[in-house]
């Protein structure tokens, strides 16, 4: 058995060595002839998230929590919910549409539909006041030990951390053959954020608005396995920064809320890649 499992091996090496030596020019200029190609990806995500101080401020308060923890929310995996028509854009989602400025060189938009989602009864710090609200709270802080507790605030963006943004990407093929191309890539990013903030502050009635909060920029890396030159599947890594200093929280519009983060992100996609003129 031991034996065998060497000559697959050695085998298998053998195919890969001489299907990259004996592979035509042609077919390789072809798979890296990207110029003037386009292509798009769906897929999802998964988040980390660094602590942050959240200033809130309104008529009658200002205070900020310290060093808050926050966590990603993941849906369930069932096939209705991550494929079906009316449940797609439930999960943690991405789509990205890009197009190639040369063979090296890409431009391209996406959307990252994230979820962030403040972790309850957790340890802070609180320093501020809050007056005349007619709960336990009220009174002035400073570097007080304070207990984040769910009657006080729920702090969601879950429908949710949306990153609108561009991107600039280069493309490495690293290996190729006639039916699989491998590539690398690596890119910054910058945008917009546009959370649907879940938020219920003290007495407050839960608020649930789309709003323009703040930005985002991001570095990215990626590697791409293509099939028939046309079909991939690709895993990213992306880190980045997350400063929103213009959150709604209650339906006042004195009621806001702002917060400064990094995220590291986890993407598998998939996608295709295809000339949209004849070359």
């Amino acid at each position: 058995m031991n034996k065998l499992i060497v000559l697959l091996i050695l085998f298998f090496n053998l195919f890969l060595t001489s299907t990259a030596q004996t592979t035509q020019l042609n077919d390789l200029k072809i798979s890296s002839l990207k110029k003037g190609n386009f292509y798009f990806y769906w897929g999802w995500n998964k988040e980390k998230y660094t602590t942050s101080n959240i200033h809130f401020w309104g008529n009658n308060y200002d205070f900020t929590l310290a060093d808050v923890a926050a966590k990603d929310k993941q849906t369930r995996f069932d096939p209705e919910m991550y494929f079906g028509i009316t449940n797609i854009t439930i999960p943690q989602y991405n789509w990205r549409v890009g197009y190639y400025l040369s063979n090296k060189y890409q431009i391209s938009v996406g959307f990252d539909h994230m979820k962030y989602v403040m972790v309850n009864d957790q340890p802070s710090t609180i320093n501020g006041y809050i007056h005349n609200t007619g709960t336990q709270y009220d009174g002035d802080y400073t570097n007080q030990d304070f207990t984040i507790a769910q009657d006080f605030l729920l702090f969601e963006h879950t429908d949710g951390l949306n990153y609108i943004n561009s991107e600039l990407r280069r493309n490495d093929e690293i290996w190729s053959n006639k039916f699989l191309n491998v590539s690398v890539q690596e890119g910054l990013g910058l945008g917009v954020l546009f959370p649907r903030t879940n938020s219920t502050l003290m007495h407050n009635d839960r608020n649930d608005e789309w709003h323009v909060s703040g930005f985002g920029v991001a570095a990215v890396g990626a590697i791409q396995a293509k099939f028939l030159k046309y079909i991939f599947i690709q895993s990213e890594l992306k880190a980045g920064y997350i400063n929103m200093p213009d959150i709604k929280t209650t339906k006042f519009s004195s009621d806001k809320a702002s917060q400064q983060f990094g995220f590291l992100q986890y993407n598998i996609v998939f996608g295709a890649e295809f000339p949209i003129y004849k070359k």
